[in-house]
C-alpha cells in the first residue's frame, strides 16, 4: 500500500563530509509503564557525502521515531511473553532497528536537521498519524498484558507496525534521493516483509 502525503518539493542538495558524528538515541521502558530515554548503541559514524533532499530527511525523521516504538514493544516482549518464539523475534527486531536509528540519526546531524527526541513526530504531525504507529491506549494495552494474551497483541500490532513501515520505506525509495538512505528502505521492506509472513505465521492466519 503506497503512502500517499504531500512533501515539500524544495531540494535541499547538500555534500555532506564524512566526518566522525557522536550521538545519543534510543527509546525503552523504564518498566513502570512510561517511555524512559536511553543510550541507543553510541556510535561513531561517517556519513557518507552525496545529496539529499526533502524526502530523505522526512524519511530519516519520521522512521526513527517509527523505530523507537518497535523497540519499546521489543522490551516488552522480553519479561511479557509466554513464546520463546515471540521473545526471539522480538530481540531481532531491537538488534536489527537500533542501528538504524543510530545512522539515521547521523545522517540527520550531518545535514544540520534535527534529531526526533523520543516518538515524536517533530513538525510532521502526531506520531501516531505515520502508518502503523500505535496510540498511547494501545501501548498501555500492551503493557497490561502478559502470557498468551500479549504474544498475540504483540505479534498482531507488530505486523501493523512493518507495514507502515514498509509503506514509508517504498515512499522513500520512490522520492528520495540520499542512496545510503534509499538503500536502507530497500533493506528495511525485505526484512520486514519477512519478519510479517513469520509474524503471520506464528499466529496462524498464512
Amino acid at each position: 500500500m503506497k503512502r500517499t502525503r504531500s512533501l515539500r518539493r524544495r531540494t535541499a542538495v547538500a555534500a555532506v563530509a564524512a566526518a566522525p558524528v557522536l550521538f545519543l538515541a534510543g527509546c525503552g521502558d523504564d518498566g513502570n509503564g512510561s517511555a524512559a530515554t536511553t543510550a541507543s548503541p553510541t556510535a561513531s559514524a561517517s556519513v557518507p557525502a552525496g545529496e539529499h533532499n526533502q524526502a530523505d530527511v522526512d524519511f530519516a525523521q519520521e522512521m526513527i521515531p517509527h523505530h523507537r516504538q518497535a523497540v519499546m514493544m521489543s522490551d516488552m516482549a522480553e519479561t511479557r511473553a509466554s513464546s520463546d518464539e515471540v521473545k526471539t523475534l522480538a530481540a531481532k527486531i531491537k538488534q536489527a532497528q537500533e542501528p538504524e536509528i543510530a545512522t539515521m540519526s547521523a545522517w540527520l546531524t550531518a545535514w544540520g536537521e534535527e534529531v526526533p527526541q523520543g516518538m515524536d513526530g517533530m513538525d510532521h504531525g502526531d506520531a501516531t498519524s505515520m502508518p502503523g504507529m500505535m496510540d498511547d491506549r494501545q501501548m498501555d494495552d500492551m503493557r497490561g498484558a502478559s502470557g498468551t494474551a500479549f504474544d498475540t497483541m504483540f505479534l498482531t500490532m507488530m505486523i501493523k507496525h512493518h507495514e507502515g513501515a514498509i509503506e514509508m520505506a517504498e515512499t522513500e525509495k520512490e522520492e528520495g534521493a540520499y542512496g545510503p538512505a534509499k538503500e536502507l528502505a530497500d533493506d528495511i521492506i525485505t526484512a520486514q516483509k519477512a519478519e510479517i509472513a513469520q509474524m503471520k505465521q506464528m499466529l496462524g492466519t498464512n
